[in-house]
């Protein structure tokens, strides 16, 4: 005779009710339910004393999206006696409420009927944000695609319907503008697919010692060449900084991103400068961006670079500073928000030397 399976009835001090998932257990050809921690009765809002006893199957009447009843899909007892359970899967209850459900069926050996079957839970509510954050992105990626497209294409169809009745002032006006359009597209596409790289863990860099000053001071002009005044921004570098290791096209995306940062949700006078530091033992110079305006909550400090943080602004993908941490990591720096000691914001990007 093969040993029966027993549930120990002392599951709850053997741990498992400390295990952050839900934990139910049903034994028997019965399939009756002989355990079912405090979690999984948060997760289903069903009291065990409801649950115990009883066949799973009834106490907990799981179907799929469509509909279909999960155990009758399933038929964990008189289905394939090669499977072993099932990966996670979302399902729902007759109360609305979506479940996150692993399943391992007990077997005595390759064949055997099942003598329980065990499930996880978790509660569905984390993968649906999830699922809601990446439908704000879309969104806020179509409407700042846009945009500028909108642009190119008005400016365009207007030079070429009327091309011989502007002056060459305005086809200019009108070429600049398509052109600053498309690369604000370009922008935005090298992000994305950066993040992405940054999520895959395939971002690569090639790290050289570089000048910072005329970086930062390429960043100013281009801030002027947009409408800003030229006194907002300071640069201030000394002269015996020494070089920033750092991979040129890498470097351009992250000062500019703080750049920007700085001056959509800062205020007042934006200072760029670098500065002597280290990483450990190792040497190291700071890149710093400062602005003044009303400062990030320390609280909030962290969270700035998380993906699709916006801190209650209303434009932008919400990518900008988590691109930012992403590309100084993959340079092995760091990255810190800190409070200006003249008021405002202050983002210190540390690069270590080359070897």
């Amino acid at each position: 005779m093969p040993q029966s399976f027993r549930v120990p009835d002392d599951l709850a001090s053997n741990g498992l009710e400390f295990i952050p998932d839900g934990l139910v257990a049903a034994v028997g050809p019965e399939a009756t339910v002989r355990f079912m921690n405090t979690e999984a009765e948060r997760i289903t809002s069903i009291a065990a004393a409801d649950v115990l006893g009883r066949d799973i199957r009834e106490a907990l009447p799981l179907q799929d999206l469509d509909g279909h009843s999960w155990w009758s899909v399933a038929d964990p007892w008189d289905g394939q006696s090669t499977r072993t359970g099932h990966r996670e899967r979302l399902l729902v209850l007759p109360s609305g409420r979506e479940l996150l459900v692993t399943a391992k069926y007990v077997r005595g050996g390759p064949g055997d009927s099942v003598r329980a079957v065990v499930m996880g839970l978790r509660d569905a509510e984390g993968r649906r944000r999830a699922e809601a954050e990446s439908a704000a992105l879309l969104t806020t990626v179509a409407h700042e695609l846009r945009s500028p497209l909108t642009g190119v294409k008005g400016f365009s169809s207007t030079l070429l319907r009327n091309w011989d009745r502007l002056s060459d002032d305005q086809k200019r006006l009108m070429l600049e503008t398509i052109e600053a359009d498309a690369d604000r597209v370009t922008r935005l596409i090298t992000e994305l697919l950066d993040v992405s790289r940054i999520n895959a863990g395939r971002l690569t860099v090639h790290a050289q010692p570089l000048d910072l000053r005329p970086r930062l001071e390429a960043q100013v002009e281009r801030r002027v060449a947009a409408g800003f005044e030229r006194d907002r921004f300071v640069v201030d570098v000394p002269e015996d900084l020494g070089p920033l290791w750092a991979d040129p096209d890498r470097l351009e995306q992250i000062v500019a991103n703080l750049v920007e940062n700085a001056v959509r949700h800062g205020g007042g006078t934006v200072r760029l400068a670098g500065r002597r530091s280290a990483i450990g033992e190792r040497p190291a110079v700071d890149l710093i961006v400062a602005d003044a305006g009303p400062g990030i909550a320390p609280e909030h400090r962290e969270l700035v670079f998380s993906r699709f943080w916006q801190g209650g602004a209303k434009h932008g993908t919400g990518l900008g500073l988590y691109l930012v941490r992403g590309l100084v990591e993959a340079h092995g720096g760091v990255i810190r928000a800190e409070a200006d000691p003249g008021g405002g914001a202050l983002m210190r990007a540390t690069f270590p030397d080359g070897d």
